[in-house]
């Protein structure tokens, strides 16, 4: 695992405003009404060759509100698994009896702190930092997250103790498997390995960690990670169920594909849908996998039956590819890999522009964009400006011209073109003339 920075303090500090400068992108929600991020949420960052993952929390207070003491146990859950915590604090309003509490908490955990004195905007901000020793801890650095100052200093900081990311070095294809507790997941893996690596019990929540196992695939290697069964947010009581939602996040975020198993015997749940949903807003390739198949009556006729209800039930991912297998008796199992593969290698996929434009150009011409108050979308270029998942950016005379219905159409054009079948992708729309994120 890569070390693990976490940012803890109490709201509105500007938490989430340095996690968004840092993963260079708007992952966590900003606005000025304290205590908007109550999850964490897990972003990857990359400087001078090394690589982090870094947490956002909730903000802590004193005050006896709703989510208050969630957010509390969060806020431990991370602090238990980081190597670093960047404790934020107020630069313009200084400290208060909940910075304290915080600071109660952080000396208890032993971890390694630095004190980050947000929103100072002054050229000579590491000189206005002396009250904040008050906390007791040696490491402090003055930063502006809205004016993106110090964040040189803050990064060399956190990648002093990080190896240089050996880009020899041979890259291991990695996919989790994730879904609810109970539909057989450890089981998967021992059926793909062809061994016991995993424990495999009846108990629903067995697997408490995320479990990693390297095994050979047609001469080729592969990591799986199996997770503990995501629960509802609600059905979360224990601690060691917070650490086993937040290590499932975690290894999702370190996978290049999930695989998400549901059961045949229980049918598709609504939980099933919002585990889909987290493992296509992480970006990464997706598998749907009905385990528990020997369990169905008439396969060839169920079949029929549960590609029409997953049609139906999953209508906001109909690129992702489903597997029916049973990993008790491994019947189908082999038609998993193969499906794992394509979405890896659709998932980081790279198309040349000329091919690209062509299509769009043709997709135009069958279908051109409707006109709104007398104004007419135009697409002047696009090209694929990233991966992982691939995301296309459209140069454009008005972005605002963009209908939703005719961004899907653009969106099939693309996908009926090319292979992009287990990957979720990204249309993001410029202006001309305007860099693209």
């Amino acid at each position: 695992m890569k070390k693990c920075v976490c940012l803890i303090g109490k709201p509105n500090v500007g938490k989430s405003t340095i996690f968004n400068r840092l993963i260079k992108e708007k992952k966590s929600i900003i606005m000025d009404e304290p205590g908007i991020t109550r999850d964490r949420i897990y972003g990857n960052v990359k400087y001078l060759d090394k690589e982090f993952s870094i947490i956002d929390t909730g903000g802590l207070t004193l005050e006896n509100e709703n989510f208050t003491k969630e957010i509390k146990m969060q806020a431990e859950l991370a602090i238990d698994e980081a190597d670093l915590i960047l404790f934020v604090v107020d630069g313009k309003n200084g400290l208060d009896a909940t910075d304290y509490f915080i600071r109660d908490m952080l000396i208890k955990s032993q971890k390694e702190v630095l004190v980050l004195v947000n929103k100072i905007d002054n050229p000579q901000r590491n000189e206005l930092v002396y009250e904040f020793y008050e906390l007791g801890f040696s490491n402090i650095l003055a930063i502006s997250g809205e004016h993106n100052l110090g964040f040189k200093e803050l990064l060399e900081y956190i990648v002093k103790d990080i190896k240089n990311t050996d880009l020899n070095a041979k890259y291991i294809p990695k996919f989790c498997i994730i879904g609810r507790p109970n539909v057989g997941k450890s089981s998967l893996i021992n059926a793909l390995v062809n061994e016991e690596r995993v424990i495999v019990s009846d108990i629903a929540g067995t697997t408490r960690d995320s479990i990693d196992t390297k095994f050979i695939y047609n001469k080729e290697e592969y990591i799986a990670i199996d997770t503990a069964g995501l629960r509802k947010k609600g059905r979360i009581y224990e601690n060691v169920e917070k650490y086993s939602y937040l290590r499932s996040l975690r290894a999702m975020d370190e996978a290049d594909v999930c695989v998400v198993v549901i059961s045949a015997q229980e049918g598709i749940l609504e939980h099933d849908k919002h585990i889909l949903g987290y493992a296509l807003e992480s970006g990464k390739g997706v598998v749907l996998v009905v385990n528990k198949w020997d369990t169905t009556l008439n396969p060839n006729l169920d079949i029929k039956k549960w590609k029409t209800k997953i049609a139906n039930e999953f209508q906001f991912a109909p690129f992702v590819k489903v597997v029916f297998l049973s990993a008790k008796t491994k019947k189908r199992i082999h038609t998993l890999m193969p499906e794992i593969i394509s979405a890896i290698e659709n998932n980081q996929k790279e198309i040349k522009t000329s091919t690209l434009n062509n299509v769009i150009t043709e997709a135009v011409s069958l279908n051109a964009p409707p006109s709104y108050k007398g104004k007419r979308l135009k697409i002047y270029f696009v090209s694929e400006t990233g991966i992982r998942p691939p995301k296309f950016t459209f140069q454009v005379n008005n972005k605002n011209l963009v209908h939703f219905s005719y961004e899907r159409y653009l969106e099939n054009k693309i996908r009926e073109n090319f292979d992009l079948s287990g990957t979720p992708i990204i249309l993001q729309f410029k202006n001309k003339n305007e860099k693209a994120s």
